[in-house]
């Protein structure tokens, strides 16, 4: 089982009065997760918040450390799935609400991530950084048909539409990505209030930088906010130590 470092910090960015980010972090329990909720007014908070709740819920209640934690993850969804999708049925003023949503345990010397939405989850490994996550987006569709560029991806009006979050709908399709972890690795879970604003080589270049790992995660909140700020920004590391 490796040992895990990590960092999380969430800002409410330069143009909106709230923050429907969350994030939730336990290395005893063995889980890192975040979540970006939608829905307008209070909703996307209430989306966010139950995912990060249910989230520790499962870990505590079933978690293990060192084993494989697939099934943990597959249930943190579906269960968060269902509860946000009833009480936007149940309430009118949270109907449509939900939130994108990545969730990373270790096991031995492995990883498990579940993914839904466009928030991100990259690893920086050996000098390069990897995205690992697809998003699910109505942009990233058009990348994948040669309809338009990355670059005018970043700039594109339809940019935020997506396709994909948990809540929405009451069955949900997760994206789960296996690997294996090496030592020195950092993982990045963040909102797309950072992954949208901040290039992939500038990530790499402040994950490279001779910082703790608290001070590459502010470097990353503050680029953003330099970047414009207009969106909620989250960020989440996790750094892989020397395995024993």
């Amino acid at each position: 089982m490796p040992k895990v470092v990590s960092f999380a910090k969430s800002d409410v960015g330069l143009v909106r009065s709230n923050n429907e980010d969350a994030f939730v972090l336990d290395p005893e329990l063995n889980f890192w997760a975040l979540a970006d909720g939608m829905g307008g007014a209070a909703s996307g908070e209430v989306a966010s918040r139950i995912f990060t709740e249910t989230t520790l819920e499962v870990f505590s209640k079933w978690g293990r450390a060192g084993e494989e934690n697939f099934a943990l993850v597959q249930k943190v969804f579906l269960l968060a799935n269902e509860r946000i999708f009833t009480r936007g049925k149940e309430n009118p003023s949270h109907h449509g609400m939900g939130c994108t949503a990545e969730l990373l345990a270790f096991f031995e010397q492995n990883f498990i991530l579940g993914h839904v939405g466009d928030s991100r989850t990259y690893v920086y490994r050996l000098g390069q950084l990897r995205q690992l996550t697809r998003d699910h987006s109505l942009v990233q569709d058009q990348i994948d048909q040669g309809l338009i560029t990355l670059a005018e991806a970043r700039k594109h009006p339809l940019r935020h539409i997506i396709s994909r979050a948990v809540g929405v709908e009451e069955k949900l399709a997760v994206d789960f990505i296996k690997g294996k972890s090496l030592p020195g690795d950092i993982f990045l879970l963040c909102s797309d209030g950072l992954s949208d604003t901040v290039e992939d080589s500038t990530i790499q270049k402040t994950l490279s930088l001779p910082l703790h790992l608290e001070k590459k995660g502010d470097k990353l909140i503050e680029l953003a906010r330099s970047s414009g700020g207009h969106d909620n920004i989250t960020a989440v590391l996790c750094e892989v130590l020397p395995f024993p």
